[in-house]
């Protein structure tokens, strides 16, 4: 990835960064050769602040970080998208996005998971999904074969409440083993998508 950085005078080139899970742009912020590297060394979204004159990690004051997930880099060269998990709202004002928006997809899936990761990494004590975390894998993957198998038993009978509960029940756990797998539905799909492509 190679990017001109001598393309602006003050050798600063915007960077995007967008909800890895949502697709919802969060801020913009400039960086320079440094703060790249640092973003990349960190795994935390850092930028040059002009007002600060200085490396500014995002979040190093509030804890309100944006973990990396993806760089990208324009046709020209001069300006980078960066995709990232937010963990808590990004404007200073506390609004999710500095654009006003709030922080959420049409895709309630994709939203779901945005919750388990943020219980995961935040967790709280009367969550049940922080508490499933906590357990370990082996519990969090002993539940997900338990709803299977009720998924299983649902869909020999012709209940549809109770058979799309189970199947929403497993869902929602598989979500959680992915996260504690450090992946995403997202690596699931690309997965299916290089089998397709076979």
């Amino acid at each position: 990835m190679q990017i001109d950085f001598s393309k602006y005078g003050d050798g600063l080139v915007p960077a995007i960064i967008q909800d890895e899970a949502t697709g919802k742009v969060l801020m913009l912020g400039f960086m320079n050769e440094e703060a790249l590297e640092q973003t990349k060394t960190l795994q935390k979204v850092t930028f040059y602040s002009r007002s600060k004159q200085r490396l500014w990690t995002k979040g190093e004051e509030s804890g309100h970080f944006l973990e990396l997930r993806s760089i990208a880099v324009d046709c020209d060269r001069d300006t980078l998208l960066i995709k990232a998990h937010p963990l808590g709202p990004v404007c200073h004002t506390g609004a999710d996005t500095c654009f006003n928006e709030e922080n959420t997809t049409d895709d309630f899936i994709h939203t779901l998971q945005s919750i388990i990761r943020e219980r995961h990494a935040q967790p709280t004590g009367e969550s049940y999904t922080s508490g499933l975390f906590q357990k370990g894998i082996n519990a969090i993957a002993q539940k997900v074969g338990e709803e299977a198998v009720e998924l299983i038993i649902e869909a020999k009978d012709n209940d549809t409440d109770r058979f799309l509960g189970e199947a929403a029940d497993l869902l929602f756990h598989y979500l959680i083993l992915l996260q504690a797998k450090g992946f995403s539905l997202d690596d699931v799909s690309h997965t299916l998508q290089r089998r397709h492509k076979k």
